[in-house]
């Protein structure tokens, strides 16, 4: 996965547990959008194995 979609993933789940949702979703969206099927597959694992960075409080 690219440096650059790591960071959009990250500061999305950051959005989304300051309970700003939409701003994640626009965060996450595009990146989402444009990968390709292998970093596809990359993002649904990171986001499997980091459900709680968007759950857990800061």
């Amino acid at each position: 996965m690219r440096d650059s979609t790591r960071h959009a993933l990250e500061r999305a789940a950051e959005l989304t547990r300051q309970g700003r949702l939409t701003e994640a979703m626009a965060t996450a969206e595009p990146v989402i959008l444009a990968a390709d099927s292998d970093e596809s597959a990359e993002i649904r694992r990171w986001l499997t194995d980091h459900t709680d960075d968007f759950t857990k409080e800061d």
